[in-house]
C-alpha cells in the first residue's frame, strides 16, 4: 500500500485550504504554512495531470499507429 495520495484527495484537500484561506480565519503563521502546503498539492496535481496527458497520448498514438497497419495497402 502507498501513502502517496490520489489526485482526487490532493484537489479535494487543496479546495479545503483555498476555501479556507479566502474565509481569513486563520493566523499569519497558519496562513503561510496553508499556502506553502496548497503550493505541494497544486504541484503533486499538476504532475499528475501531465503524467496523464503523457500517458493519453501515448495510447491515442498506439490506436493511430495501430489503425494505419491494419489498413489495406492502396496501390
Amino acid at each position: 500500500m502507498t501513502d502517496e495520495p490520489t489526485f482526487e484527495g490532493a484537489q479535494r484537500e487543496l479546495d479545503a485550504i483555498v476555501e479556507r484561506l479566502e474565509r481569513g480565519d486563520a493566523g499569519l503563521d497558519e496562513a503561510i504554512r496553508l499556502w506553502e502546503h496548497g503550493e505541494e498539492l497544486y504541484r503533486f496535481c499538476l504532475t499528475k495531470l501531465d503524467s496523464a496527458q503523457g500517458r493519453i497520448e501515448e495510447l491515442a498514438r498506439a490506436v493511430t499507429e495501430d489503425a494505419a497497419r491494419r489498413e489495406p495497402a492502396q496501390s
